[in-house]
């Protein structure tokens, strides 16, 4: 018993003065457990059969929008066992009208229906039900309307991507993600191929892929960086009910022309693909923030990429059927961690012309069977059939049901392919599982409640519009000479611009999606007779390229174009997918060169509303003013118009190289020169070495000596566009020590987040002298201090960028001590201190001797002693609660400091007491009882 009594005091000792020296860092929090799906993969892998296996491995397409008994896509389903399908505007998936979110709502949940009829067999079927695994219902919906939004109507009109990207606020992407990812999964989608993370490096030349419009920009950080932000936004606007599924791996910004010719190819070596085209994914994978920015899955393009496959030929295989290309991409190490991880690759679409050409270049014989097994051998887990059909085959659907059973086949014959077969399967599981905790029905039925919130989201958009408009020629400076006022009420403007139309389904009617009408109607709107008379309606006009095409070449067609255009005080050309419409391009310039009297002595406004590197700097010089949109849809038109009439400014800046403005997006993205840049010591995360000067201030100085660390760190550093430098780029600290050697130390490292941080060990006493810079930015604060044994303190001047004194003088410099942040006090966090043990251990061991001392006359030795180590123990138990910073004890501590300390202790003795009390009446009584026990015995005997 006593050495029991006095480990136990050892223990509580030891474990209290260790709580009260460890240090607590303030915001710690401990890391949830992920939840392991693995026992549920398992448990559904190992009861499915064959086929049902091999049906998870397929994302199929069909036409229309019936899906009953009586359809394909009804037997692919419920008998087949797919794992998903994929709906576009193409096949006649969606209808418009008012309905047309509630009837994909309703064709999404007859589908999920349906796979979930198949896990129970029909009435008076011999077969035995099969495991339900919810069917995935996918889409791609880049923004920015046709052609590439595939639900065009009932939901909120989002911009695209390069729109999203000229804001450099990534931000705007994840509020735009959200949106998206709420109104989709709100219909029933729960796969969404995109965001494309390609990365425009180069501008589209003669045949090549020009992706226009399509990616955040042409900076890999800033598109990773913006990636991160739209995927995020996805996961949590649907509640993560969203599988996202990143484009277009391993990144085709370079591929030199259009996957509807032909399998095209990138030129890059592998180093330049790890720094441009891939940084993007591995920014969603690897080297993702949280698990809010991981992407589930990368789709595959149809690609051939020199740096993976080493010299290309014609029957180089595109990187999606070279299985060695895409192991190599897969043990990168940004790639491998995400991979084992459940990371999902998807394969392109199969079904796509140039894919069929490579295969078969003649036209005459075709098995997709092999094609989609070379496909699937590569490494896709998951395998997109488009409209995909054999040279044999009469239809698709029998193509996909062939295939369906080869890979049966396959699977019962080949243990290495059911192997691969079984591994993609439990991929697919997991994300399903990750989607959907419980499979069932319930699980994948939307509320219909949520409906009424669809297509209300119009603000993301417009903050998209205002915070992306950009300045494109001329400079800032620049335009208030040439553009020094708005339009005046009597002046006239004429609108010029392609009318583009839309058709959500093959029998749907046709809709103008973008006109010059639709400017005019936004000016007339925003400054007309009913909006403050800036306009009268009949000074704005309006007409086509194709009508200036016929007036250029003198044909009736042009109307009334020419003496409008004579009129005019303004000529306002919106520019629309030049990349597709080269003819656009012909017909401006060759007004200028044929009838330059028309456009003589007029403002002339160029507006691109697609991607604004098509125009040459010929074509720009030619512009008053050249401005970029990015986007045709209605906020975006609208925001022009304000543009137009000097309301708003332009705020963005451009997010891709414009050779034809002199813009060269490395260059921009490199620090700005004419900045000082911030230096500072690294307050925010204290190094061993440094010591705290007590204060009685809110603030304190940090001093330093001889062998002690400095944490050194610059502000954040901007580019030329006032936005934080790519992470990576290259700093350089320079410490001077004044040594007669004139020799200056050097630190190189690179930047995160805009920042750089390093640290110096101060080598001995004397002035030190530290100043930061990033080519081409070679001016910073400079920080000073004279080390002197008794600590030197940090001072900071401020370098002035230009003299301000007359000719010959020096400037003077006057620093400024840098007053810091003291580092929160224990007390501050709720937590007691070493002192505040050394109080407990006073007044407890005074209290407990004076309890022995006191009892002496009338206790026993023994139980005097107990009583001091009961005591003891309560108080130290006491004492470490206070440790363990519950929250009103925490309250407590922060408001009474060490008297809280003190109060546990007495508090704790006072138990300790009443325990001691209690133990030994019970012994008293416990021994009482044996006595007489005893008597009785003996009475008994006699």
């Amino acid at each position: 018993m006593k050495r029991f009594g006095h480990m136990l005091l050892i223990l509580v000792l030891t474990g209290s003065l260790l709580l009260a020296a460890v240090p607590v860092h303030a915001g710690a929090t401990l890391a949830p457990e992920g939840v392991v799906a693995d026992a549920r993969v398992n448990a559904i892998l190992t009861s499915m059969t064959t086929e049902e296996k091999v049906g998870q491995l397929f994302l199929v397409s069909f036409k229309g929008m019936d899906v009953s008994e009586a359809t394909q896509i009804f037997d692919l389903v419920r008998d087949e066992h797919i794992g998903g399908v994929l709906l576009s505007a193409a096949n006649d998936n969606f209808t418009d009208g008012e309905q047309s979110a509630s009837a994909t709502r309703e064709m999404i949940l007859a589908l999920q229906s349906i796979n979930w009829s198949s896990s129970t067999p029909l009435e008076g079927s011999k077969a035995s039900s099969s495991a339900y695994v919810p069917l995935l219902v996918g889409l791609s919906q880049e923004g920015n309307g046709a052609p590439y939004d595939q639900i065009l109507g009932g939901l909120t009109p989002l911009p695209d991507e390069m729109a999203i990207g000229a804001t450099w606020n990534t931000e705007n992407a994840r509020s735009v993600g959200s949106i998206k990812g709420r109104e989709l999964s709100t219909l029933g989608f729960n796969l969404l191929l995109g965001p494309s993370l390609d990365v425009l490096s180069s501008m589209a030349g003669a045949g090549s892929q020009d992706l226009g419009v399509r990616s955040f920009g042409g900076d890999p950080y800033w598109v990773g960086e913006m990636g991160k932000a739209y995927i995020a936004g996805l996961h949590e606007g649907s509640a993560n009910r969203m599988a996202v599924i990143a484009e277009n791996f391993p990144g085709r910004g370079d591929s030199d022309r259009s996957m509807d010719v032909e399998v095209a190819t990138v030129r890059k070596s592998l180093d330049e693909l790890i720094r441009t085209d891939l940084a993007p994914f591995a920014s969603v994978t690897g080297n993702a923030g949280n698990t809010l920015e991981i992407s589930d899955g990368l789709l595959i393009s149809h690609v051939r990429y020199q740096g993976l496959q080493g010299n290309i030929r014609s029957t180089t295989r595109p990187v999606s059927f070279d299985a060695a290309a895409v192991n190599t991409l897969m043990t990168l190490p940004d790639f491998s961690s995400w991979r084992t991880q459940g990371g999902l690759l998807v394969s392109d679409n199969l079904g796509l012309s140039a894919v069929r050409k490579f295969f078969d270049p003649t036209g005459t014989v075709y098995d997709a069977r092999q094609v989609i097994k070379n496909a699937f051998l590569a490494g896709s887990d998951l395998l997109y059939l488009g409209d995909i059909q054999s040279s044999d085959d009469a239809d698709q659907f029998t193509t996909i049901q062939r295939t369906l059973e080869y890979f049966v086949q396959k699977y019962n014959e080949d243990p290495a392919f059911s192997q691969q077969v079984d591994q993609s399967v439990s991929k697919i599981l997991a994300l399903k599982f990750k989607l959907y905790p419980q499979f069932n029905l319930s699980a994948v039925t939307t509320d219909p409640e949520q409906m009424s919130l669809l297509g209300k989201s119009d603000s993301v958009s417009l903050n998209v519009a205002r915070e992306g408009v950009t300045l494109i020629s001329p400079s800032r400076s620049e335009l208030d000479a040439v553009l020094s006022n708005p339009p005046q009420s009597s002046e006239r403007i004429l609108f010029i611009a392609n009318t583009l139309t839309e058709k959500q389904c093959s029998t749907c009617p046709e809709t103008t999606e973008f006109s010059a009408q639709y400017l005019s109607d936004a000016v007339l709107r925003l400054y007309g007779p009913s909006a403050g008379e800036q306009v009268q309606k009949f000074r704005v006009t309006y007409y086509t390229f194709a009508n200036l095409s016929s007036l250029l070449e003198g044909s009736d067609k042009a109307g009334n174009l020419s003496t409008d255009m004579t009129s005019a005080d303004w000529i306002v050309f919106a520019f629309n997918d030049l990349g597709k419409d080269p003819q656009t391009l012909a017909t401006f310039r060759k007004l200028f060169t044929n009838r330059s009297d028309l456009v003589r002595n007029k403002k002339l406004i160029g507006f691109a509303f697609d991607a604004p590197y098509f125009l040459d700097a010929t074509d720009i010089s030619k512009l008053t003013a050249y401005y970029g949109l990015y986007s045709k849809i209605p906020v975006f038109v609208d925001t022009a118009a304000r543009v137009l009439f000097q309301e708003l400014h332009p705020a963005g800046s451009l997010p891709v190289t414009v050779p034809g403005a002199g813009y060269d997006l490395v260059v921009a993205t490199t620090p700005d020169p004419s900045q000082i840049i911030p230096l500072m010591l690294d307050t925010l995360q204290p190094l061993p070495g440094t010591t705290l000067s007590p204060s009685a201030e809110p603030t304190a100085t940090l001093s330093f000596k001889p062998g002690d660390t400095l944490p050194i760190r610059t502000g954040v550093i901007r580019d030329h566009n006032g936005n934080p430098v790519p992470d990576g780029t290259v700093v350089r600290f320079l410490i001077d020590t004044r040594s007669a050697s004139g020799i200056v130390e050097q630190v190189e490292t690179q930047t995160t987040e805009g920042v750089a941080r390093t640290t110096y060990k101060i080598p001995s006493t004397g002035l030190l002298e530290l100043k930061v810079t990033s080519d081409p930015a070679m001016s910073s604060q400079i920080l000073r201090v004279d080390i002197t044994n008794a600590g030197g303190i940090i001072t900071s001047i401020e370098p002035t960028p230009a003299p301000t004194s007359a000719p010959g003088s020096e400037p003077t410099l006057e620093p400024t001590q840098v007053a810091l942040p003291a580092e929160p006090t224990r007390h501050q966090r709720g937590l007691p201190d070493v002192a505040d043990w050394f109080v407990v251990t006073i007044s407890t061991l005074s209290l407990a001797a004076g309890v022995y001392s006191l009892g002496s006359r009338k206790l026993p030795q023994r139980w005097r002693l107990r009583a001091a180590v009961v005591m003891i123990c309560c108080s130290y138990l006491a004492y470490l609660l206070l440790a363990v910073g519950l929250p009103g004890i925490k309250t407590m501590l922060q408001n009474m400091g060490t008297w809280a300390s003190l109060v546990a202790a007495v508090f704790g003795c006072l138990i300790g007491i009443g325990v001691s009390a209690v133990w030994y009446v019970l012994e008293q009584r416990k021994e009482g009882g044996i006595s007489t026990k005893q008597r009785d015995q003996k009475g008994q005997a006699g």
